[in-house]
């Protein structure tokens, strides 16, 4: 079991939050960006630099992913393909991606890609806050006592 994230969107205090984690549960992690990314020293952290481009980041990831393996991702798409290939995700804000709502996020998903398509400002997500961090920790906490 290992954790990846998807680290070139992920805010740093959920980098933190996630390294605190992998010192405290002896649980490998593994970011993966296109651009350079600090770790920690440790022997369970470490980090994978791919090229830049459309979901190559994303495609690594996949590639590498083993059922029972964690993605932190705020990316739909792929989150859904982490699912199907027997893995989980979880979201920056503590929302655990499941095959019971996945399909409906990767509508709400392309449904305001639409709107965004067509014109429509749908604005972005809200500023990650401190309620967000918390739920975040409380979801990590609960997978990791469920898969340590």
């Amino acid at each position: 079991m290992k954790i990846w994230v998807d680290a070139d969107a992920c805010p740093a205090v959920i980098k933190e939050i996630l390294f605190r984690a992998a010192k405290r549960t002896g649980v490998a992690m593994t970011l993966v960006a296109n651009q350079p990314v600090r770790t920690p020293p440790s022997k369970l952290i470490d980090s994978i630099r791919v090229g830049s481009g459309f979901d190559v980041a994303d495609n690594e990831i996949v590639r590498r992913l083993e059922a029972g393996d964690l993605v932190i991702t705020a990316d739909i798409p792929l989150a859904a393909e982490v699912i199907e290939k027997g893995g989980e995700a979880l979201n920056p804000r503590g929302e655990l991606y499941t095959r019971d709502n996945i399909r409906e996020r990767l509508s709400m998903r392309d449904f305001m890609d639409t709107l965004r398509s067509s014109g429509v400002d749908t604005g972005g997500p809200a500023a990650l806050g401190p309620r967000d961090r918390q739920a975040f920790g409380n979801a990590l906490d609960r997978w990791l006592a469920r898969n340590t």
